[in-house]
């Protein structure tokens, strides 16, 4: 089942049973988010959490796409990316979570075909703010599916102050052997699907006050239960990534966590490119300066000749066309290509200062520091450019 097809299964689940399709914001969030990027679906609706009229109404589906820097140093893994998509639907002030859940549990088990076996669900504990999520357990406990409370894993909130509540996870196990233990004790259970009940908002001080009504927030990453559902182990092996490993690695022969980062942030460049953010030292631009330079870290790591200019326009175009944005490959190539030859000037003076009598021996801590914060070079090609280096 392709990702086309999983965002289609949910998309008209959901419409089915009374939702309507919200487009899907770009990753800029809307004006007054204290956040970079959108991180979650919830973000372009938080006016809407916290008590004004939909007007669309109470019940909302819609195909977000994301980005999060707070994974920059996990991509890689089998399960993080930097820009991916999150299917999401909304109650406001509409039905409860537990309608939520066994919804949730339908689409799973009957629209997607998952083996109910391979479920497990969390969910909140209590703690000394709020009671038990008694109401969630009980769904799980009545659907037959394993069921962990915690106390620090299931409670949702938008930063240190606004919408926020107690929240369901739900698992799906990887492993190739017969589910075991709990997620919060086996990597193996790969969190796809978070329901949240926000019922609060959190002040400044700590506190909490309800929202003027009950609301229900949920997000499932697609590329990662894409990957599972295709039996892949990592999410750069379900189908979005096809075409980029096909065409990568003949390209630029790297091992397999550098082609994953490769492929990551490229297109996560290419998507925020799309999105008409431009390089620059600060804010959006330097999360693009920075996904581009990371790349680029890697590829001049083992070979300085290699070049972005040699990424195939496919790959751009194929990303601008999933993402549904209406740049362009030139432009976006060119981009790139501008903020390659400003790291290697960059990189010039870098060399320059390496040549110094105080870095002439083994390097410190504090001079990896020095050289990132003063002179902007990433540890990993001050470690490159002397390789006959110590230090740590």
């Amino acid at each position: 089942m392709d990702t086309e097809h999983i965002q289609r299964t949910f998309v008209d689940y959901f419409e089915e049973r009374g939702h309507r399709r919200i487009t899907g914001s770009t990753l800029l969030p809307p004006p007054g988010d204290p956040v970079l990027f959108t991180t979650a679906g919830m973000h372009p609706l938080t006016p809407y959490l916290e008590g004004r009229p939909h007007p669309l109404g109470t019940r909302l589906v819609n195909v977000q796409r994301c980005l999060r820097t707070t994974d920059l140093e996990e991509v890689g893994d089998a399960t993080h990316l930097t820009v991916f998509e999150m299917l999401g639907t909304w109650s406001l002030g509409d039905y409860d979570g537990s309608t939520s859940l066994d919804w949730g549990y339908g689409l799973l088990t009957e629209g997607l075909g998952i083996d109910p076996g391979l479920l497990h669900a969390t969910v909140h504990g209590g703690d000394d703010r709020t009671g038990p999520d008694t109401d969630s357990l009980r769904v799980w406990q009545e659907h037959g599916v394993p069921v962990e409370p915690t106390v620090d894993h299931n409670w949702w909130s938008n930063g240190p102050v606004g919408p926020c509540g107690p929240d369901s996870e739900i698992f799906l196990w990887s492993g190739d052997t017969p589910p075991r233990s709990t997620p919060t004790r086996d990597e193996r259970w790969v969190e796809v699907w978070n329901h949240v009940m926000m019922r609060y908002r959190r002040l400044e001080d700590g506190s909490l006050v309800p929202l003027p009504r009950r609301n229900v927030d949920t997000g499932l990453g697609l590329e990662r239960l894409a990957s599972l559902l295709q039996g892949r182990s990592s999410v750069f092996e379900c189908d979005v990534f096809a075409p980029w490993r096909r065409l990568v690695p003949d390209l630029w022969p790297l091992d397999e966590p550098s082609l994953r980062l490769v492929y990551d942030h490229l297109r996560s460049a290419v998507v925020v490119i799309g999105d008409r953010v431009r390089p620059a030292a600060t804010g959006q631009g330097y999360v693009l300066r920075r996904l581009v330079r990371r790349v680029l870290t890697v590829l001049w790591r083992d070979d300085p000749s290699r070049s972005l200019g040699d990424l195939p326009l496919e790959l751009v175009s194929l990303t601008l066309d999933h993402f549904r944005q209406g740049g362009e490959t030139g432009d976006v190539r060119r981009l790139l290509l501008e903020e390659e030859r400003r790291f290697g000037r960059l990189l010039e003076r870098g060399r320059k200062v390496l040549a110094r009598p105080r870095y002439r021996g083994p390097l410190r801590e504090e001079d990896f520091h020095h050289l990132h914060d003063t002179h902007g070079l990433p540890r990993e090609l001050v470690t490159g450019l002397r390789p006959h280096l110590g230090g740590s």
